[in-house]
């Protein structure tokens, strides 16, 4: 029996980060992420990502079962597959370009993006293996609040409308 791939993760805004702290002890990527048209109740998209010279598309679908929990299929395709996907892109929905910094610290990976239309906040992501999973902070990142509920804050929602609410 093959099992569901679920992805579990708490969404965080955060103040923008030390960029030059973020520097010397993260990794970079830019992802450019486009969303596709897709059934209602699930997110369709392909994402380029760029790390240290090599391009890595993807194609991912995701259906939300909780705030928390998704089920995620993705899967590496080849340039041509994402341009070809790309013909299927949701015209109403902007493609989201961002620079995602990946930092190991204390045992996890926090995932934080920073984004071209935001200069006083960005998100920090941490996939959990449950949804009761605890996890340390990281030291060095300025909490604002949780956002995991808050469906504004999903990379889709960002995708048709972008948030300016007071932080």
């Amino acid at each position: 029996m093959e099992q569901i791939p679920y992805e579990i993760e708490r969404k965080f805004l955060i103040r923008y980060p030390d960029m030059a702290w973020l520097e010397a002890h993260a990794e970079p990527s830019r992802i450019e992420q486009t969303y596709l048209l897709s059934p209602e109740g699930s997110t369709d998209r392909v994402r380029s990502r760029e790390t240290g010279g090599r391009t890595v598309y993807t194609h991912t679908v995701k259906q939300r079962l909780t705030a928390i929990r998704r089920i995620e299929i993705e899967n590496e395709i080849s340039r041509g597959e994402y341009e070809t996907l790309l013909r299927r892109a949701d015209p109403d929905m902007n493609s989201i370009r961002k620079v995602r910094w990946c930092l190991r610290e204390n045992g996890f990976l926090y995932e934080i993006d920073v984004f071209p239309f935001w200069t006083d906040r960005a998100f920090l992501e941490i996939e959990l293996t449950d949804e009761g999973q605890s996890f340390p902070w990281p030291e060095h990142i300025e909490l604002i609040r949780e956002v995991t509920d808050d469906r504004r804050y999903t990379n889709a929602a960002l995708a048709l409308e972008v948030p300016y609410d007071e932080i």
